[in-house]
């Protein structure tokens, strides 16, 4: 089997595992894989888990006695010797196991607490204290925890020096290698590790970006209505935002020269904007890059869900047809994986990374390492690809239903296009209505997301909610959408019966 390593030879794990001459591999195990304690339908790797865990709780093995080889357990059970290594791995993550390098693993000497009957998985991990419709959550299939929490585990174990001492401003070349593999299988993306730079999310990344290309007082292009936070970090680092319209196509390129005639970066997001959901079209992004290169600007992409298209294969990224010469690709694992890992990165264009790295040294030197390798392990092994399909399904799902309850609940009240990709969808009014209509209906329904209005700047609003359907259980969902159907069908004729008083 694949051995997980121990750094420290002195470590109390490694001293108290027999060697390898002082105990016979254990060849036959009395696994028990179709008792209560088997979850029916998990997968083989957590099947193979559960009955490890009952044989070792239940005494049927002894603390120190050793297991079998991956491949000779692989061979007794049937499943796959990658199964059987990512049972071993959760077994070691969670303390029914212990492996060194050459000696094998062995059940541990002292046992975790557990009752007989390990509880069942649950299917997703939720996030709680969020409401319904707020932005920014996420689910994580338990079988995407488990293999993180094993990578994290091995990860420790083998804890090396390269967390003892200060390390390259991009981050680990290993995670940054993953990384650029993921770009080019996902987005068309193709460029060096060296062009990655990792962070803490897009909003630092644009920090970072921005203090290295730009100059006080420089104009940026920023999309019209659009993401709030980003408009305000760029407002915050002393440029200056010009608000260009967005229309069916998408960022009003024309509208842009005309604005901001002098901008030097744009920060859009061509592959579903936000907050409106259209795609850029290929006439617009071509306009987009002729104007970047004419003015010897730069194009920010913020390409935050690019991931989750439920009608065909995710379009090709801005970045992938320009090939990082005047586009710079922002990124991030908060929606792909979970927001509390606080990863991000950027792909940059090669003239454009001596520069960065040195903006990067000098803001915050270099990015946090703890949690590196366990995220290149999730995108090597391909747990990060196969936490993406089966969360995509989900999201699919929820978007559904918010959307057709939202429309049979408001009669006609509200328009809700289905979007055909991301993580959240917009509610409309009709744009007659007063945006008072839109507030007052969120209050009384005390619900979360945003007022569509409040991602205006200068173009005229809609009146309306963005509205997020990821990381909330459907039940949730449905309930929420009849609340705020029912606060906006009344909201509405509040408003008509006020318009039509003398």
């Amino acid at each position: 089997m694949r051995n997980i390593p121990t750094n420290s030879p002195s470590s109390p794990a490694k001293s108290s595992l027999p060697t390898k001459s002082s105990l016979p591999t254990k060849t036959e195990l009395p696994l028990d894989l179709t008792g209560p304690h088997v979850t029916p339908g998990a997968s083989a790797a957590h099947r193979l888990y559960q009955a490890l865990c009952e044989m070792i709780v239940s005494g049927l093995v002894k603390p120190g006695e050793p297991l079998p080889p991956s491949r000779t357990l692989a061979g007794q059970t049937g499943f796959r010797r990658n199964a059987v290594v990512i049972a071993y791995e959760r077994l070691i993550a969670d303390g029914f196991a212990e492996a060194t390098v050459g000696s094998g693993t062995y059940v541990a000497a002292r046992i975790p607490a557990r009752t007989a009957e390990p509880s069942k998985p649950k299917a997703l991990v939720e996030t709680p204290g969020q409401g319904a419709f707020a932005l920014g959550c996420t689910h994580i299939d338990e079988r995407a925890v488990q293999r993180f929490r094993a990578f994290v585990g091995r990860r420790m174990r083998a804890f090396g020096s390269e967390h003892l001492h200060y390390g390259d401003p991009r981050g680990s070349r290993e995670l940054r290698a993953a990384i650029a593999d993921h770009l080019l299988s996902a987005r068309g993306l193709r460029c060096d590790p060296d062009q990655i730079m990792l962070t803490s999310g897009t909003l630092h990344a644009l920090r970072i970006v921005l203090s290295a290309i730009l100059k006080a007082g420089d104009q940026v292009w920023c999309e019209d209505p659009g993401y709030p936070a980003a408009r305000k970090t760029i407002a915050h680092c002393g440029y200056r935002t010009v608000s260009v319209p967005v229309d069916e196509h998408g960022l009003r390129v024309a509208k842009g020269r005309t604005d901001g005639p002098n901008a030097r970066a744009a920060y859009v997001t061509p592959s579903h904007q936000f907050p409106l959901g259209v795609q850029m079209s290929m006439p617009r992004r071509l306009e987009l890059l002729d104007w970047a290169r004419q003015a010897g600007a730069f194009v920010l992409e913020d390409d935050y869900d690019s991931e989750f298209r439920y009608d065909g294969a995710p379009l090709m990224s801005l970045a992938g047809i320009d090939r990082l010469q005047r586009v710079i690709y922002l990124g991030t694992f908060a929606k792909t994986l979970f927001p509390g890992l606080r990863i991000g990165y950027c792909a940059l264009p090669e003239r454009l990374i001596a520069d960065v790295t040195a903006a990067r040294a000098a803001l915050d030197r270099f990015p946090a390492t703890l949690m590196e390798g366990a995220v290149a392990d999730m995108l090597n092994s391909g747990a990060f690809a196969a936490n993406l399909k089966r969360v995509r399904k989900l999201y699919r799902d929820a978007r559904d239903v918010l959307a057709e309850t939202l429309e049979a609940a408001s009669d006609g009240a509200l328009s809700v296009p289905v979007p055909s990709q991301g993580l959240h969808l917009v509610a409309r009014f009709d744009r007659s209505v007063d945006l008072s209509v839109a507030a007052r209906a969120k209050q009384a329904a005390g619900a979360e997301g945003w007022l569509l209005a409040d991602t205006y700047s200068r173009a005229r609003p809609l009146p309306g909610f963005v509205l997020g359907f990821s990381g909330h259980a459907v039940p949730q969902l449905i309930a929420a959408a009849e609340r705020l159907a029912r606060e906006s069908r009344a909201a509405l004729r509040t408003r008509n019966k006020t318009a039509r008083r003398p």
